[in-house]
């Protein structure tokens, strides 16, 4: 007879629940809701990834600041990520233009002998 034994990456719902101080219940709803991704086993057994800790904290924060509804905090936290993601891809987008600018006043410079024109 053969046993073996898996080491699951991530964290199961009881442990979950002790870190975050969440009811299983409460988990198990913000999972429903699309609030938390947690990925389930073949036993039904929910297990989340450590990142899920940091999103429960901010659904807290949100909750306390505006004093919304679980069904709005989805929509809050959607729009939220959303202005991330824009957030970044401006970020990028004026690194490369202030990268270009440097490379266009190098070639400059090196034309004109370094020379300043006031």
């Amino acid at each position: 007879m053969t046993i073996q034994i898996v080491r699951r990456a991530g964290l199961g719902l009881d442990e979950f629940s002790r870190l975050t101080d969440l009811h299983p219940d409460l988990a198990r709803r913000f999972v429903a809701l699309g609030l938390l991704e947690a990925t389930t086993d073949a036993d039904g057994q929910l297990w989340f990834s450590p990142g899920q800790l940091a999103r429960v904290a901010r659904i807290r924060r949100l909750r306390a600041g505006f004093a919304l509804n679980y069904a709005s905090l989805g929509l809050v936290l959607d729009l939220l990520d959303r202005i991330a993601v824009l957030e970044a891809q401006r970020r990028r987008r004026d690194t490369a233009v202030v990268g270009t600018s440097a490379r266009t006043s190098a070639r400059t410079s090196a034309r004109t002998g370094a020379r300043t024109w006031t």
